[in-house]
């Protein structure tokens, strides 16, 4: 998925940059994550969505690369200090996916069915609206999941539609969830490309990229993350839309074991996203109260 993903920032900058077109001109380098090799936890257990960023931070600090590519929902909501976040590429699809082979929709699982995710926020709303599920932990790259669901291990899984469009596997999706039934995580589909604050290179080849309603709704999103300090800890959820000039914001709160969950929905300007974000979640953050993302990590 990674790897897609920077060949499509590559493609980008060479259609917006005709001298970054020639062979060579752009090279990609891979670095593992501590996210990406630890598999045997959750990520909650392991210490949440940082993991998938460090060692890429290290690198653009240290000069070793000029840019990164992440998916946003991925990123934590303070980068690094010397790091900055110019450029969000045009937004995917942000539904999550029904992959099963037993069931159209995740209505018609029986009862007793296990559904194997690493997200708490996808387990915390399955088992709000269906408590007679089961929840089982379930990592490692989508051909992984998807092997274990053919195998039987789990009799459902969820995924991102948007990586399930880059990697071409939507031909397996059985269906997609609309967000009054699974609403996705902050910034799911979102590309975001960072690189060092004082790069002024950087900042120009990609300010071409940087689709600025993506941006809007990004940035929105992750505001209102920020207030409730949210990690792969926290079965937290946020979608901004855009209607005109205005942003509709609607986030979620479910407590880990899909007993309790608090909404709102709010509309603001377009021009303030993060003025909505945070007011959102402080909403939310004052009817939820101390304790309630409190859980034991497996």
């Amino acid at each position: 998925m990674a790897l897609a993903q920077a060949h499509q920032v590559q493609a980008h900058l060479a259609a917006a940059h005709p001298d970054l077109a020639r062979p060579g001109a752009i090279e990609i380098v891979i670095i593992k994550t501590t996210g990406d090799m630890v598999l045997d936890r959750t990520l909650a257990a392991i210490g949440g969505k940082g993991l998938f960023t460090k060692e890429i931070d290290e690198a653009q600090l240290e000069g070793r690369i000029d840019i990164a590519v992440h998916s946003m929902k991925d990123v934590p909501t303070v980068l690094p200090p010397g790091l900055t976040l110019p450029c969000v590429l045009e937004r995917e699809d942000t539904r999550d996916a029904f992959m099963c082979l037993k069931a159209k929709r995740l209505a018609d699982l029986p009862a007793g069915s296990v559904i194997g995710t690493a997200s708490l926020r996808r387990g915390a709303q399955i088992l709000y609206r269906r408590p007679d599920l089961k929840v089982e932990p379930l990592r490692g790259n989508v051909q992984t999941r998807m092997k274990k669901l053919e195998e039987g291990v789990v009799d459902a899984t969820l995924l991102a539609m948007a990586g399930l469009r880059r990697l071409g596997l939507t031909d397996r999706i059985a269906s997609l969830l609309e967000p009054e039934e699974m609403l996705p995580a902050v910034a799911q589909g979102a590309i975001g490309v960072t690189c060092r604050a004082d790069d002024a290179v950087a900042h120009r080849r990609l300010a071409p990229l940087d689709h600025a309603d993506s941006h809007v709704r990004v940035l929105a999103e992750r505001a209102f993350l920020a207030v409730l300090d949210g990690s792969c800890r926290t079965p937290i959820a946020g979608l901004a839309e855009l209607s005109g000039d205005q942003l509709v914001f609607r986030g979620l709160v479910v407590k880990p074991d899909g007993g309790l969950a608090y909404e709102s929905r709010q509309v603001g300007d377009r021009a303030h996203p993060e003025s909505l974000g945070r007011r959102v979640g402080e909403e939310l953050l004052g009817r939820c109260g101390p304790g309630f993302f409190d859980f034991k990590t497996v």
